[in-house]
């Protein structure tokens, strides 16, 4: 799927986590219209058990039309995010869109859950959105059409997410307040900020480490869906488009989509968490 005429064609996107999965798959979707991406990951080495590095990234982004630059480095650390933000005025002339998509995950329960994963999440999660967003900010006031997106989800307060998993939903329900927060902070200025959740699991590397993952695996949709419900949101113009917490599959149904089947899944794919 294209966005609407190529719309993000020679703009410039940041995006953290994009070594592989959904932050990839957006990447490649803006490269796909023509789009320049700077692309903010850790894994400057192949893992045994991850595909993908950050400039395997930049290749795939590359053959899909798009101009790309990797910055090896943690979204946790301000010089490296100052960098990311320094690389896209040098190499591009500014920044366009912040997406907001890299994120740790631990589903332990309270009782077990260690410190290290506790501060890891947060800091990943909640300061690395909090970092990066405010790195492009000086350009994001500068561009025609400035977009925050951050993949977090809508803040359900439903007891049963609050007590599944404590320490996880306050980082997740974290980086969507932050981005809500951006949204009025920022209207004034002409700036978008948006969350954007999957209505249904997504086949990542996440997903299949996780207990039960090759079952969830075969119930999931794959990161394009994401991919392009993102090129939709960030293809509208930022004042009228703001404060949202959007759902993917919603997003391409009220675009005109009407068979998601494409994106996998099965019959009956596997909803995403905080979605009732």
């Amino acid at each position: 799927m294209s966005g609407p005429q190529n719309t993000l064609a020679d703009r410039t996107l940041v995006v953290s986590g994009a070594s592989r999965g959904i932050g990839l798959a957006i990447a490649v979707a803006a490269g796909r219209q023509g789009a320049n991406v700077v692309l903010l990951a850790k894994t400057a080495e192949p893992h045994p058990k991850l595909q993908g590095t950050v400039h395997t990234a930049v290749a795939e982004i590359e053959a899909a039309g798009g101009k790309a630059v990797a910055v090896v480095g943690d979204v946790r650390n301000d010089e490296d995010v100052a960098r990311t933000a320094a690389t896209a005025v040098e190499r591009f002339g500014g920044v366009d869109i912040c997406v907001n998509n890299a994120s740790a995950i631990a589903l332990d329960p309270t009782e077990t859950l260690s410190g290290k994963k506790y501060d890891l999440m947060q800091d990943i999660n909640c300061k690395g959105t909090f970092q990066l967003t405010q790195a492009c900010l000086p350009c994001l006031r500068e561009s025609s059409n400035p977009h925050v997106l951050t993949i977090a989800p809508p803040v359900n307060m439903n007891p049963y997410w609050l007590g599944a998993h404590p320490a996880y939903t306050l980082s997740k329900y974290g980086m969507t307040l932050l981005t809500l927060g951006f949204a009025a902070e920022f209207a004034e200025a002409g700036i978008a900020a948006n969350c954007l959740w999957p209505q249904t699991y997504i086949a990542t590397s996440a997903v299949a480490n996780m207990r039960d993952g090759e079952t969830l695996l075969s119930s999931s949709r794959s990161p394009e869906i994401m991919a392009d419900a993102a090129v939709t949101v960030l293809s509208r113009p930022a004042r009228t488009a703001t404060g949202q917490c959007f759902i993917d599959a919603d997003v391409l149904t009220e675009a005109g989509v009407e068979d998601l089947s494409r994106y996998g899944g099965g019959d009956n794919p596997q909803l995403d968490l905080f979605l009732d």
